[in-house]
């Protein structure tokens, strides 16, 4: 297992549910944080947790423009280098029909989960390039492999990730920066219980934990062993 002390690691989404469990577990390893995410509050209760001395938080909507740069000029202040870019943040739609789906939803779902996210990554190539070891972990979803009736937006947004991981992975080949996909089923968060899909009792859901774990013992691993691709299922 190779050691992850001192490491450098952005957080997007990095104030709840799945990113902050990443966190909490990256912490534990001895990894440094920058953690991003809209809501100050929920960002600092996480960086409690965890310690100022390893967290950093960073307000910041992925979408707007002005922010992404303004933050990203902030951490590579405040960090000498970054090692590790996790492409966790999110939002969901609520199941129901394209019809009934407003313009405005569907951009904000759009700008938020896939187009903020190649925009930030963009941003921070040059630093992980630089690291002598580096990766890119984009969680993308279930949804952005098998269609699902009343998600037309927010699968299109995770079908989006998967596309943008594959090129991304074919242009970073020849370098030191290794990238990922994480497709992951329901999971147990605000976010996800918001979308409406109660079917199953929750504990049949994956927990943030678990695939905080997963994603751990991905970044724990040599080039030679690394997984390009997890399928999370329950």
């Amino acid at each position: 297992m190779k050691s992850l002390k001192d490491k450098v690691a952005v957080i997007t989404g990095g104030n709840d549910g799945i990113g902050k469990q990443i966190a909490l577990k990256l912490s534990k390893k001895g990894v440094k944080l920058a953690l991003v995410a809209r809501n100050e509050e929920k960002l600092k209760t996480t960086a409690d947790e965890i310690g100022a001395d390893v967290a950093h938080i960073y307000v910041c909507d992925i979408k707007d423009s002005d922010q992404r740069k303004e933050t990203v000029d902030q951490i590579l202040k405040d960090f000498s280098g970054i090692d590790i870019l996790i492409n966790n943040a999110g939002i969901i739609h609520k199941l129901m029909p394209l019809e009934e789906m407003d313009e405005e939803l569907i951009d904000d779902i759009i700008q938020t989960n896939l187009t903020g996210l190649i925009l930030f990554t963009k941003l921070l190539l040059p630093t992980l390039k630089s690291s002598p070891e580096a990766a890119i972990i984009n969680i993308s979803s279930i949804a952005g492999i098998l269609a699902r009736p009343g998600f037309a937006a927010y699968s299109a947004s995770k079908y989006g990730v998967r596309g943008f991981t594959d090129v991304l992975k074919a242009d970073l080949k020849e370098t030191n920066v290794r990238v990922a996909g994480i497709y992951q089923a329901g999971t147990n968060t605000e976010l996800f219980n918001k979308a409406g899909d109660t079917k199953r009792p929750l504990k049949s859901y994956t927990e943030p934990d678990d695939l905080a774990e997963i994603i751990s013992f991905m970044l724990s691993q040599p080039d030679k062993c690394w997984l390009h691709e997890v399928h999370v299922a329950h």
